[in-house]
């Protein structure tokens, strides 16, 4: 039998780029993040990897393969938090705020695995005028790899949300990688993702109530043994009262003038649009609703948007879950990616 190529993910969280790759037929050994909730989630779904709680800030990757035994590794995947690079003149600067690329960058100079993927927002490409994006291109050529950048919409590639995400990718082989073409002509809407989950809650591990309603259903199902993360939040009379009067797809500027200023966010009172994919999943909005039932999206509702199989079973408070799901990287993508990455190695 051919040997899996093999995985390490970096700033992991719960791992949904990860467990794409483990769809697409990898081996992932390794996931490290600061977040225990995250590490938690994380062994319980990637059954033969394990998951370590470490500060990349200052674990290095020499102390990581001294503390795991992983001596060499194929492909280095993750996305470190560029929230704030600190950048002087034409490069990023060595300032603490870089220190998580930094550190994504001597995982890659240590190991140097055949293909890296670094996930991150999509504004890292025009940040500073286009020197961050320039500055990760060179930094990795200097190491002998052969580097692309694309920002990727999910729902282009069988995901049910319109998230935008930008991805590095640098090949070893010389052959500069190609981002594939989008799988899907038309994308998939919310309805086709959730609408067969209740309007209440449930136990976890309850059975299906229903047969699946979409081609995307029947896929998510494969393999779960019943629902799980499926608990509904209680929201106030007044709030309830309020999301009764937004139509599905609709949001603010549909409820009555004395209402609209209720609360202070351009996305407040949206309901999700049956007919369309999601909107961004982020990490515990309290202002995006459900198209039909008068209450934010369960945990699971989330993950399904985000493309996470309901065999994947989030573990930690409901607060925690949803910070998870929120922060991961849309395991179908990651998948797809995987595959195209899969004829490089």
């Amino acid at each position: 039998m051919k040997k899996k190529p093999t995985v390490i993910d970096l700033f992991c969280g719960c791992g949904g780029l990860s467990y794409g790759f483990i769809e697409a037929g990898y081996d992932v050994l390794l996931g490290i993040d600061n977040w225990k909730d995250a590490i938690v989630t994380f062994e319980n779904t990637h059954k033969n990897a394990k998951g370590i709680v470490a500060d990349l800030f200052t674990e290095t990757a020499k102390e990581i393969s001294k503390k795991t035994g992983i001596k060499s590794i194929d492909v280095i995947i993750g996305g470190p938090p560029c929230q704030g690079f600190s950048i002087a003149g034409k490069r990023i600067i060595d300032d603490e705020r870089n220190q998580l690329y930094k550190s994504f960058l001597s995982f890659v100079s240590f190991y140097k695995p055949k293909a890296f993927v670094m996930e991150n927002v999509p504004n890292i490409i025009s940040m500073g005028k286009g020197i961050v994006k320039e500055t990760i291109l060179s930094d990795f050529e200097k190491l002998g790899y052969t580097v692309v950048y694309k920002i990727l919409l999910a729902s282009d590639y069988g995901v049910p949300q319109n998230r935008k995400r930008a991805f590095f990718i640098g090949t070893k082989s010389n052959k500069e990688f190609v981002f594939p073409e989008p799988t899907t002509k038309t994308p998939i809407n919310t309805k086709d993702a959730i609408s067969d989950l209740p309007k209440n809650s449930l136990e976890n591990g309850t059975k299906y109530t229903t047969k699946p309603k979409s081609h995307y259903q029947r896929l998510i199902r494969e393999g779960s043994k019943g629902i799980y993360n499926h608990e509904t939040t209680n929201h106030s009379e007044q709030t309830t009262h309020i999301i009764s009067l937004v139509p599905d797809g609709g949001n603010y500027k549909d409820l009555p003038k004395e209402l609209r200023k209720t609360r202070n966010v351009n996305i407040a009172w949206t309901r999700l649009n049956s007919k369309k994919p999601s909107f961004t999943i982020d990490t515990g909005h309290r202002h995006h609703f459900h198209y039909k039932y008068n209450r934010v999206p369960t945990v699971r509702e989330s993950a399904r948007i985000q493309s996470f199989p309901d065999s994947f079973i989030f573990l930690g408070s409901k607060t925690s879950q949803y910070k998870q799901v929120g922060n991961a990287v849309p395991p179908i993508l990651a998948a797809v990616l995987a595959n195209e990455i899969m004829k490089y190695l």
